[in-house]
Parts: structure tokens; C-alpha cells; sequence
């Protein structure tokens, strides 16, 4: 009769508090190294994102007469618009919808800025080209889901800023590699 009474008995309240505050405290160590791993990845996806459209930016400057593009979407649609004239419609295009459309990615917000608008050939290059550019990823929300802020301009530089806003530009639409906001990344 008492291995019958032993088997219903089941856990007592104490046990079960005890597993509770297990779980709590592995929950309270594990959810911070989560979130700095999620804002890691953040900030690796902005900079690569940053390198891609720095990378697109250079095949388009080859196929655009010497000149970059500054207006980002004519990356995604080279063929449409005022973008390269004569560019075949089913060549390939030079970056993706998300990153030309500067749509928020990866909890960061996308932004562009374009140098002057060179005297072009019409024949050969984009009404929009420029002679630089300047390519923004900043935080959504700074602090959780990124801190720095980055940007990569039309010399191949990568900056990042250590509070979350934009790293300095140059009254010529570069990055200011002098200022302290703006610390190149290798």
C-alpha cells in the first residue's frame, strides 16, 4: 500500500518553485548575450549591405561612362527611367529592390546622398550621374537594435559611428575620415 501512496504523491510546491527560479535566473543570464548577439548581427548586415552597394556603385560607374549613380534606383533598374542610356533590358541589374529602394533592413534605416551632377555625355551616361556618393545605415532604434551608425562613400571608405547617427560627410558628399565621428573601418 505505500509504493501506491508514493506514485500519486507528485511534486511538492517547494520543487516546483525551486525549478522556477532555475529557469529564471538561466532566462535573466541568457536573454542579454541574445540581444547583444541580435545587435551584432545588425550592425555585420548594415556594413555588409554598405560594402554591396559600395561594390554595385563601382560596376555601375564602369558601365555609366566613368560616372556613379545618383539616383540609387537606377542600381535596381538600370534599363528604366533616365538611368544608362541604351542599357539592354535583360542585362543583369547592380543591386537588389531593398537596398536601392533604402527600405529599413535588418533593424537599421537606409539613406543616400548624391555629390554634384557632372556635365555628362547623354549618349553614354545617366542625366542623374554624380561624382559621388555617400550611402547612410542608421539604427531604427539606437540602443536595441544597433548602436553605431554607418556609412560608405564613393572612395570605398566604411565608417561607423560610436552613438548611432550619421558618421560626417565633407561638404562634397564624402566621408570626413578626419572627424571623430568617422571611424574607418578595415
Amino acid at each position: 500500500m505505500r509504493a501506491s501512496q508514493d506514485a500519486n504523491r507528485g511534486f511538492t510546491l517547494i520543487e516546483l518553485l525551486i525549478v522556477v527560479a532555475i529557469i529564471g535566473i538561466i532566462a535573466a543570464i541568457a536573454i542579454p548575450s541574445l540581444l547583444r548577439a541580435r545587435i551584432s548581427a545588425n550592425e555585420s548586415a548594415a556594413v555588409g549591405d554598405i560594402r554591396t552597394v559600395i561594390s554595385a556603385q563601382a560596376a555601375y560607374h564602369s558601365s555609366n561612362g566613368g560616372w556613379y549613380e545618383g539616383s540609387i534606383s537606377c542600381l535596381n533598374d538600370p534599363s528604366g527611367g533616365p538611368c544608362i542610356p541604351n542599357y539592354p533590358t535583360n542585362a543583369p541589374t547592380f543591386l537588389d529592390s531593398q537596398l536601392a529602394g533604402l527600405n529599413p533592413k535588418s533593424g537599421y534605416d537606409r539613406s543616400f546622398a548624391r555629390g554634384e551632377t557632372p556635365t555628362v555625355s547623354a549618349a553614354v551616361s545617366s542625366p542623374t550621374s554624380t561624382s559621388s556618393y555617400v550611402y547612410f545605415a542608421t539604427p531604427s532604434s539606437a540602443g536595441q537594435t544597433g548602436v553605431r551608425g554607418f556609412a560608405g562613400d564613393s572612395s570605398g571608405i566604411v565608417c561607423s559611428s560610436t552613438d548611432g547617427a550619421d558618421p560626417a560627410t565633407t561638404g562634397t558628399i564624402a566621408l570626413d575620415t578626419s572627424d571623430p565621428t568617422c571611424n574607418v573601418l578595415q
